[in-house]
């Protein structure tokens, strides 16, 4: 008999749609996916997904500019940020402290990608230029283990948006998150081992 595999958490073994979080958070985020992370079972965006009320998935493109995100940059309520390190990146907190005092809402938008993807994605999105970037500083290290060459000091899209959280004082929030996180790494793990956690 083949292996079942549920169609939203993509599990055979043990689903966890049921765990998933439904935070009552208003947190304003933005995934600018690279194309391959749709078919990416290892992608920690597609929890953010269901997982946040004011998340929105959009596809990068090379060639084109999303011009569906460019109008949640454009809005005038929102002050945007790409979280993506750098010689010009400011820091979390001072980015709060920037769309307080312009009495704008903060809309943080996070290349979801490998690290060497993401690189490229920033470098060839000139549509995104003027969107200050912001780096984290996160007090510990990357528990993702789920692929392999991972550049120490990088966290996954997941891991990014717990970090956004906390910083927003939705300290509560970021470890549900979190909790969901780790435990779907064992469960990901066990399941294509091919048997129960």
């Amino acid at each position: 008999m083949p292996v079942q595999y549920c169609e939203n958490c993509g599990l055979s073994y043990q689903c966890v749609c049921h765990q998933i979080p439904s935070l009552n958070s208003d947190i304003l985020v933005s995934l600018l996916m690279h194309p391959n992370e749709y078919q990416r079972e290892t992608n920690t965006g597609k929890w953010l997904l269901k997982s946040l009320p004011y998340c929105c998935d959009y596809m990068w493109s090379r060639v084109e500019t999303n011009t569906e995100l460019l109008q949640r940059v454009n809005n005038e309520e929102n002050l945007s940020f790409l979280i993506y390190p750098g010689e010009e990146s400011i820091s979390l907190r001072q980015a709060l402290v920037l769309a307080e005092q312009k009495h704008k809402r903060p809309h943080y938008i996070i290349l979801d990608a490998t690290w060497q993807e993401a690189k490229k994605m920033e470098r060839k999105s000139p549509w995104l230029d003027q969107v200050q970037r912001v780096h984290l500083t996160p007090e510990q290290l990357s528990c993702y283990q789920l692929r392999r060459n991972q550049t120490e000091g990088h966290l996954c899209t997941l891991e990014v948006a717990s970090e956004l959280l906390k910083a927003q004082g939705e300290q509560n929030h970021a470890e549900a998150l979190t909790q969901f996180f780790n435990h779907f790494m064992q469960t990901y793990q066990a399941d294509k081992s091919g048997h129960h956690l």
